[in-house]
C-alpha cells in the first residue's frame, strides 16, 4: 500500500484556499477603501447649545445622583433613644464608618432633642428627615456642675480662627499637644466653620471639647477658600475631607470641561458623594 503524506495538499485545493483569502480580503477592506473617500460630515453646533448642553446634563446629575443617595439611607426599624445605639445601629442606617466615629463622640455627651441631633454634621439631612420621627430622648436633668469653676476660667471667648498657641493654651484643658494639634487642623482645613469640627482634631475627646466648648467662637468669614478652578491635585488632596482619588477627579473633570462655572457640578463625579460636598462647600470658590 502506498504511503500517503497527512500533509499533501493538492493544487486544486491550493487554488481554493487562496481564492477564499482574496475573497476575504476583499469583502474587509472594500468597505474602509470607500470610507476613505467620502467626504466627511461637519456637525456645527453653537457655543449657545455647547452651554444649553452643559447646563442640563449638570442639573440632571445633581437631580438623579441626589435622588440616588437619598434612596441608601433607612428609616429606624423601631422607635428610639439616639444614645442608646451602638455603632451598627448607625451603620445600618446607611452612615459609613467615619461618620458613625463621629456620632458616637457626640452621643457620649448625651442627646436630649433632635435640635442636638441635628447639630451633628455627618448626619446628612435625608438621614435626620427620615429618623427625626422616631427618635425619643431622656429628660436632661439640671444637676450643679461642682466642678465649673475649677475648669471654666473667666476670659473672654476665644476666635478659634485668630488663636495663637499661646492663646488656646489659656484654655483650661489645652496644653502645648493639643494647642499645636488644633492649629495644625486648622490651618489644613483653611479655618472653621463650627465648633464641631474641633472633634476631629487629632486625639480630641468629647471631655475636652465639653470644657472648651463655651470659651471658644467661630469667625467663618475669615476662612481660607480653594478656588476649584486654579488648585493642584496636590493642593486639593491636602485638605482633610479630600483623598487623592477625589482630587484628582476634580481636576480631570475640570481639564474636560475646561472650567467649573458652578461648584455644584463636582456632585458629577462619582468619588464625591452629597456628604462630603456639603462639608466641602464652605471652603470653595469659582
Amino acid at each position: 500500500m502506498p504511503f500517503e503524506d497527512p500533509y499533501y495538499v493538492s493544487p486544486k485545493n491550493k487554488k481554493g484556499v487562496v481564492a477564499l483569502l482574496i475573497i476575504s480580503l476583499i469583502i474587509v477592506f472594500t468597505p474602509r477603501f470607500l470610507n476613505y473617500f467620502k467626504e466627511p460630515i461637519h456637525l456645527v453646533i453653537t457655543r449657545t447649545q455647547v452651554e444649553l448642553i452643559k447646563k442640563r446634563q449638570a442639573k440632571y446629575a445633581y437631580k438623579y445622583k441626589s435622588q440616588f443617595k437619598r434612596k441608601t439611607y433607612k428609616t429606624a426599624p423601631k422607635r428610639f433613644d439616639p444614645n442608646n445605639y451602638i455603632e451598627a445601629d448607625w451603620a445600618a442606617l446607611g452612615l459609613s464608618l467615619k461618620q458613625v466615629a463621629v456620632v458616637m463622640n457626640f452621643t457620649k455627651r448625651g442627646l436630649y432633642s433632635n435640635e442636638d441631633l441635628k447639630k451633628i454634621f455627618v448626619i446628612p439631612p435625608a438621614l435626620f428627615d427620615l429618623i427625626k420621627d422616631s427618635t425619643f430622648y431622656p429628660v436632661k436633668e439640671n444637676k450643679p456642675y461642682e466642678l465649673t469653676k475649677e475648669k471654666l476660667i473667666p476670659i473672654r471667648a476665644l476666635n478659634l480662627n485668630a488663636a495663637q498657641t499661646t492663646d488656646l493654651e489659656q484654655l483650661k484643658g489645652i496644653g502645648p499637644f493639643y494647642a499645636k494639634m488644633i492649629l495644625k487642623y486648622r490651618n489644613a482645613l483653611g479655618g472653621f466653620i463650627d465648633k464641631n469640627q474641633i472633634l476631629e482634631v487629632y486625639k480630641m475627646t468629647p471631655e475636652v471639647f465639653a470644657i472648651i466648648e463655651n470659651n471658644c467662637v467661630i469667625d467663618p468669614s475669615i476662612c481660607r477658600k480653594m478656588n476649584i478652578n486654579t488648585a493642584t491635585a496636590l493642593e486639593l488632596q491636602a485638605h482633610p475631607y479630600l483623598d487623592w482619588n477625589q482630587a484628582n477627579s476634580i481636576v480631570k473633570m475640570r481639564l474636560q470641561k475646561n472650567f467649573y462655572r458652578n461648584v455644584n457640578e463636582l456632585l458629577e463625579s462619582h468619588l464625591i458623594d452629597e456628604n462630603t460636598f456639603l462639608k466641602l462647600l464652605p471652603y470653595l470658590s469659582l
